[in-house]
């Protein structure tokens, strides 16, 4: 796990020492261990590494082969790389380390680019050419990694991180209104640009490349996600027998590590079940949990603390386990920190996500995480279920999308945006941004409530699943701790792709319409084992009961609340201030409506309330230049 960053003069121009080593300074955190550097006169590669596996100086990066041609810069941890470098070596390649980034150079010596195919793992990687002249650019199957780019004019520029991007000195932070009006419909972006405009995301699963001569940047995808080949001959038994068995393989993969390792602990099934498989292998295996001060709290956020049920866990498991307890008071000072390292705004409140990994980096310097299992598995009932009756394409594009305006309305954007903006933006259709998800997959179907639930599967994990790597990554690596996904292995994904709905879900007649925004949509869906069933069913020998059958309860501190009190000066001072950055972009009397609306409790508008402050703050750090201390 470390930080990458390189430059391409196509037109020739020589490249500065201290321009690449500028980038990788911006995101020293992703690698405290160790940097270097690889100039080629108008190509730079540039790394910052976090040393988890082979911790001697031959795994340095940049790497070059033997002979010096192609040289790698990687993010990320193969986690096949033993199988793969033993199949090398039987082919006559001849290895100076212990690390997986020697198996991307020797691979790629062997089969060409088309080698990234082959790896089980997650990865962002750039790989230089020399013979061919020609740069590479690869990120993995699921996005787990994120890699972002800039071209224009002759110069191309790459990074781990989009502040790295902006020390170049060819490179200034200009607002894209296009993701900010995508952005404050889903909260989210779905297609891979950013709000910093010109500098895009590499798409997952794909490869980039460009070369001296053709001065043409070109692309090719290798895999996509498919949940239209469900195997219908599949039993139940056979279900949760091999889910168990592809979990406790990709767990036991996931494990390799020359550091200390452990795993984030709530009081879920997903978490639960990594932990009793882990522990398994490590006596004392530590895990990490985030708790809130509740006394406050309101209705069902009163619930929200997981601690007991991750104490009942620890206990039961036997690991070393630590606790951190997030109180209203910690937001302020989080915030613009979280604001500095996502850069690329997605999702709702991760301040949690950033305390909870500086826990776990004062103790390790790897954390299992159980992101993956609710997109395989079904973990969101209360959505699939807002489509399920569709009785078309376009009728389940109108209703999914309805529900996945998760901020601002259509209707509501002239209000919402400055006349500026507005004027930029009115033209631009998110329905088609939304459609386009499901379009590019030429496989769907939509005959069937089964049809329709593969599809929510699918858009969720294409979208909803990248943003929480997005949020898992960045926050991670601001502590310099490395976060690993055992559910996002390719052997447990293509046999979940292939389980049918009947076995992820209970009674498709039973689906309800809630509103995302309602903290007490779980608590009305009454079925509590209604999603994720093959899986609760599967680890029902290895996690305690009362945890198998517990209502699922996401990860999110009683903003509703502390939005209402403690933090609504916070609040306040923030948003209502006449000097406050963002008014150039959002009209802040829709603003203070928001807010009067939602301290009168005539809507919970947590989340968009979140996204003005993440909005200010972005504002504040990437344009007025103000970064934290």
């Amino acid at each position: 796990m470390c930080g990458i960053a390189g430059i391409f003069n196509l037109n020739g121009a020589p490249i500065a020492h201290r321009t690449i080593k500028a980038m990788t300074d911006s995101i020293a955190h992703r690698g405290p261990d160790g940097e270097g550097h690889y100039i080629d006169v108008n190509v730079a590669l540039g790394h910052r590494r976090l040393a988890v596996i082979d911790l001697s100086p031959k795994a340095a990066q940049p790497m070059a082969s033997p002979n010096g041609d192609v040289v790698v810069s990687y993010d990320g941890e193969i986690y096949n790389f033993l199988k793969l470098k033993a199949e090398l070596q039987a082919r006559g390649h001849n290895f100076v380390s212990r690390s997986d980034t020697e198996v991307l150079i020797h691979g790629y010596l062997e089969y060409g680019i088309s080698f990234v195919e082959r790896l089980n793992g997650m990865f962002a990687f750039a790989l230089w050419d020399a013979r061919k002249r020609t740069l590479y650019l690869a990120r993995d199957r699921y996005g787990i990694k994120p890699l972002y780019w800039r071209m224009k004019g002759s110069t191309f520029v790459f990074a781990s991180e989009i502040k790295a991007i902006l020390t170049h000195p060819e490179v200034s932070a200009e607002l894209n209104p296009d993701a900010l009006n995508e952005y404050f419909t889903f909260q989210n972006l779905f297609r891979y640009h950013t709000l910093f405009k010109g500098i895009n995301l590499l798409q997952a699963a794909s490869v980039r490349w460009i070369n001296e001569k053709e001065k043409r940047l070109e692309k090719r995808t290798w895999w996509d996600f498919n949940f239209t080949d469900r195997d219908n001959q599949m039993t139940a038994q056979e279900a949760e027998d091999e889910t168990l068995r592809l979990l406790r393989q990709a767990v036991t993969r996931q494990l390799i590590s020359d550091v200390p390792l452990g795993s984030y602990l709530s009081g879920g099934i997903d978490s639960g079940s990594l932990v009793a498989v882990a522990s398994e292998n490590i006596p004392r295996f530590a895990t990490f949990t985030c708790g809130f001060q509740v006394q406050t709290a309101e209705g069902v956020e009163a619930e929200y603390d997981e601690r007991r049920d991750a104490e009942f866990m620890a206990n039961h498991f036997k690991t070393e386990h630590y606790e951190q307890v997030v109180s209203s008071s910690d937001l302020p000072w989080a915030l613009p920190r979280v604001v500095w390292h996502l850069e690329d705004l997605r999702l709702g409140m991760s301040y949690p996500n950033y305390y909870i990994s500086r826990l776990a980096s004062k103790f390790v310097k790897v954390c299992l995480s159980g992101a993956g299992g609710d997109e395989l598995y079904g973990g969101y009932p209360w959505r699939y279920y807002r489509v399920f009756r569709s009785v078309s394409r376009d009728d389940y594009f109108r209703q999914y999308y309805d529900f996945w305006q998760r901020l601002v309305t259509d209707q509501d954007k002239q209000r919402l945006f400055t006349q500026g903006i507005w004027h930029q933006v009115k033209e631009r259709d998110t329905f088609r941004t939304f459609s386009r998800v499901f379009t590019f997959n030429e496989k769907l179907k939509y005959d069937r409530p089964e049809d329709h639930i593969a599809n929510a599967l699918y858009f969720e994990i294409k979208t909803f699943l990248p943003a929480l790597f997005i949020v898992g990554d960045k926050l991670s690596m601001a502590n310099s701790l490395e976060e690993r996904v055992p559910f996002l292995d390719n052997d447990l994904v293509d046999f979940a792709q292939r389980v049918p709905i009947k076995y992820k879900l209970g009674d498709l007649k039973e689906m309800k319409k809630i509103d995302e925004n309602e903290v007490r949509k779980l608590r009305r869906y009454q079925v509590y084992d209604d999603g994720k069933n093959v899986l609760r069913k599967a680890m029902s020998h290895l996690v305690p009961q009362e945890i198998i059958k517990r209502k699922k309860q996401g990860f999110s501190s009683p903003d509703e609340s502390w939005y209402r009190g403690e933090n609504i000066r916070y609040v306040k001072e923030t948003l209502l201030n006449k000097r406050a950055a963002y008014r150039d972009y959002i009209n802040p009397k829709f603003v203070k409506k928001i807010i009067e609306e939602h301290c009168e409790r005539r809507k919970n508008y947590r989340l968009l309330i979140w996204s003005f402050l993440c909005f200010e703050w972005w504002c504040k750090i990437f344009l007025d230049g103000k970064t934290p201390s």
